[in-house]
């Protein structure tokens, strides 16, 4: 269900894009993000970074693309958010804990070294997926894009999520 809630502002972009439009989907975006924000916020009395990052930069690029009509804006989204993550991951390198130790290590005991590995796995992902993403922003029509962003990305994060979920379970300490 979580899943659902972390990707419903995406699925309302896809949904709004293929009725209205780019634009149309960018301000739909905008307003899912808000209210995925504030319901979090209602239910659980925190923010989730993700969720935080993701607002305030469909709302810096995505105002962007509105205000220029130029949709390339709300299309660099998906990598700069990519990009922080791998940099948030690569300066945790150099202090006690990795990112994800400090994002997951309350949840599940893995030992330092497979800390570290999932935390590299992680950054090679984020900064391969953040410039895919910029060249099918680049060399493909904004239909194709669109597409990529549900079905590519998301996909892509899903299916190497899944992955990393039978290597921390191979490596959980008991």
């Amino acid at each position: 269900m979580k899943i659902l809630f972390d990707f419903f502002p995406i699925i309302l972009f896809f949904t709004a894009y293929k009725f209205y439009g780019i634009y149309t989907a960018t301000a739909v975006a905008m307003g899912a993000s808000a209210l995925q924000v504030s319901i979090f916020w209602l239910k659980y009395r925190k923010f989730e970074l993700i969720h935080i990052l993701t607002l305030f930069f469909i709302f810096v690029l995505g105002g962007a693309t509105i205000w220029s009509h130029n949709p390339i804006f709300i299309k660099w989204k998906p990598s700069v958010i990519y990009w922080i993550m791998a940099l948030l991951c690569i300066i945790s390198r150099f202090s006690k804990k990795t990112f994800f130790e400090r994002l997951l290590g309350g949840k599940i005991k893995l030992p330092a070294t497979a800390w570290k590995f999932l935390n590299l796995s992680w950054t090679i992902f984020f900064l391969v997926m953040g410039s895919i993403n910029l060249l099918v922003a680049y060399q493909c029509s904004t239909d194709t894009w669109v597409n990529f962003k549900l079905f590519g990305i998301v996909g892509c994060t899903i299916i190497f999520g899944i992955i990393q979920s039978f290597w921390i379970a191979k490596h959980t300490k008991n």
